[in-house]
């Protein structure tokens, strides 16, 4: 019986030692306990971060996002590439409005490229029809930036230039991943 008590006290003391060290703290020594703060009795919500972008946009491009199929943050994303939200943004090409497209895709999808919500829903539009004939982002990105043709030529972003673009898209992306 004896035994068994000094081999139960050698155990009680081996854990109490080790609690100790995990704990961080000598066996001998002494830690004051800080007391746990009182849980809260009701649990907050998630915060959902609302996407960055104009509020008389917004609606278009919640629109757009659930025709589409493409995330909120994506579009945003482009747009914020594309034109800094700038609906009447013309490139040195002649793209047009906040998601920069060309008066002939803006044609081909039957749209006006100068009503800003138009031009929110057909760089939508396209931006899909992209990614059904790419199955991949990037290279929907790229075709979007380079064009449909030089990107099926290539198999890849056509340019430093579209690299680049692909890039900092994924990066503005990643950064608004989960925004409503």
């Amino acid at each position: 019986m004896s035994r068994r008590l000094s081999l139960l006290f050698l155990f009680a003391l081996s854990l109490a030692a080790l609690t100790a060290v995990l704990a961080g703290t000598s066996a001998g020594e002494k830690r004051p306990v800080k007391q746990a703060a009182a849980a809260p009795s009701v649990r907050r919500p998630l915060r959902i971060k609302r996407c960055p972008l104009p509020a008389r946009f917004r609606p278009t491009f919640e629109r757009a996002s659930k025709q589409s199929g493409i995330a909120l943050s994506m579009l945003v994303a482009v747009a914020q590439v594309e034109s800094s939200f700038r609906p009447r943004a013309i490139s040195h090409a002649g793209a047009r409005g906040l998601f920069q497209l060309l008066p002939s895709t803006a044609r081909e999808l039957k749209l006006d490229p100068d009503d800003p919500d138009a031009n929110v829903l057909a760089g939508a539009r396209y931006l899909r029809r992209l990614l059904d004939r790419f199955s991949s982002f990037d290279l929907a990105l790229a075709a979007y930036n380079a064009g449909p043709t030089a990107v099926a030529r290539t198999g890849s972003a056509p340019s430093a230039e579209t690299r680049a673009y692909v890039t900092e898209v994924n990066r503005r992306w990643q950064k608004l991943a989960g925004c409503t």
